[in-house]
């Protein structure tokens, strides 16, 4: 908008002065000539009081000498009676034509070489015409036009920059509001709820600020409104886990009642976490920084031990692979244990008893992939199953789990793929990328690989089966 401004005023602009300033200069010289031409006849008419009077050669030289013009002036007498044709001067003039000036008894002007003449018929006292000849220059006719023509180009270049400058500082008046309503939506979509913009500007900017702010202000309204309803929700199930811990204390000792309770304290610190972070308006999961997430290989040991004894209860074979070795993730903890448990759920909840399953972790240079395998039947359509609240289409399922995965994975660039297994079902790869670059995806499904001179490595092989 501030370019197409300037463009604007220096068009219209040119165009004005141009309107102007050419008539103008040629006002300006027309305006030079006559004044050369007024010089001469003024020349002209001091000679002629001294024709009328006497015709004497020498009389007249001194005439002319005293008009300061000996080159520049002639005068032409023709002969009558005794005595003879006088020419005084510098004839430049052709005969014909003063014989035409002498005929028509009036003044005229000729070109001749160099510039013109002025040719002023003068009656003598015998009766005849004389005619006295004054010679204009050009550069006498073009004396100051340079001067006159560099004084209107001086001006009408200022007025062009003057326009110019103005119409700038107009346009940053009106382009500085939009700037700051632009800069205001970016810092509002990048989760900056406190982003104003100020109310000023011609009268559009001025409204659209006005409706950004209030936008603003309804969107922080209903977060919050948002973020109490999921807290007060949260805070509904703390009176049947409070039923179900008194419970789980009378069950007395062995693992099936240990998990119970570790299960309901589990749900319990969840429900905390809901609520706590509900009331914070922070995100579940964020980008860790330097030095922080948590050990995937430990994590994994720590949920399998859990998902372990309920899997000897159903007689399910269960392998644990890539977790004998530290395996640094940028992802907090509690994440990555509640994305196991989406995905070691959706096992248990959607394969029938006895169906064998592992969990590979694979740690690439770049990445570190989690497999999560089962023999069971399979999804028919992947696609749908990553689709948030669509799930897998059977009983019980809401697809809120893998959507947990997802966004943790998302959350460090990586992605979530669903295929199938080399056990016959199912299989879950969970990209977590290392340095927040997009992944590498090369090779076969799952493989991680590693750059090396004139190749490249797989860093792992998913054709392990079950022992």
């Amino acid at each position: 908008m501030r370019w197409a401004l300037v463009k604007v005023s220096l068009a219209v602009t040119t165009m004005v002065v141009l309107a102007f300033a050419v008539p103008l200069g040629l006002v300006i010289r027309e305006m030079a000539r006559d004044r050369a031409f007024s010089n001469a006849e003024r020349q002209a008419a001091a000679v002629a009081p001294a024709l009328s009077i006497t015709t004497d050669r020498d009389q007249l030289e001194r005439v002319v000498a005293s008009a300061g013009s000996d080159d520049g002036m002639a005068v032409h007498i023709p002969a009558s009676g005794k005595s003879a044709a006088v020419d005084l001067g510098r004839r430049r003039a052709a005969d014909d034509d003063i014989a035409t000036v002498r005929r028509l008894g009036r003044a005229s002007t000729t070109e001749v070489t160099g510039g013109s003449t002025l040719l002023q018929p003068v009656a003598l006292s015998t009766g005849e015409i004389a005619v006295v000849e004054v010679y204009v220059p050009d550069a006498e006719v073009t004396n100051g036009l340079a001067t006159a023509w560099a004084v209107l180009a001086g001006v009408g270049i200022a007025l062009i920059v003057g326009s110019v400058a103005v119409a700038d500082r107009l346009g940053v008046r009106m382009v500085r509001p939009a700037q700051r309503l632009v800069e205001g939506a970016h810092e509002l979509g990048e989760g900056k709820l406190g982003a104003r913009v100020p109310e000023e500007g011609p009268n559009e900017l001025r409204l659209a600020a006005v409706a950004f702010n209030a936008m603003a202000d309804q969107v922080v309204q209903l977060l919050a409104n948002e973020r109490e309803l999921a807290a007060d929700l949260s805070h509904r199930l703390r009176t049947p886990l409070t039923v179900l811990r008194l419970n789980a204390a009378s069950l007395g000792d062995g693992p099936a009642a240990d998990q119970t309770r570790a299960a309901v304290a589990q749900l319990e610190g969840e429900v905390d976490t809901i609520i706590r972070t509900a009331r914070e308006a922070k995100p579940q999961t964020v980008a860790a920084g330097p030095g922080a997430g948590c050990d995937a290989a430990e994590v994994v040991r720590e949920r399998m031990g859990f998902w372990s004894a309920l899997a000897e209860d159903e007689g399910r074979k269960v392998r644990v692979a890539g977790v004998d070795r530290p395996v640094r993730i940028p992802v907090a903890r509690a994440d990555l244990a509640a994305a196991l448990d989406a995905l070691l759920g959706n096992v248990f909840r959607h394969t029938p008893e006895g169906t064998a399953f592992a969990v590979d972790v694979h740690n690439g240079e770049d990445a570190v992939i989690v497999l999560v395998s089962d023999a069971g039947p399979g999804i028919a359509d992947p696609e749908a199953a990553m689709a948030r609240g669509h799930g897998s289409g059977n009983a019980g399922s809401t697809g809120l789990g893998l959507d947990i995965v997802r966004r943790l994975a998302e959350s460090t660039g990586g992605d979530v793929r669903i295929g199938s297994s080399v056990l016959g079902g199912t299989e879950v790869r969970l990209w977590i990328q290392l340095d927040g670059r997009a992944p590498v995806r090369r090779g076969h499904r799952g493989a991680v690989r590693r750059r090396r001179p004139g190749r490249l490595v797989s860093t792992f092989n998913r054709s392990r089966s079950l022992p």
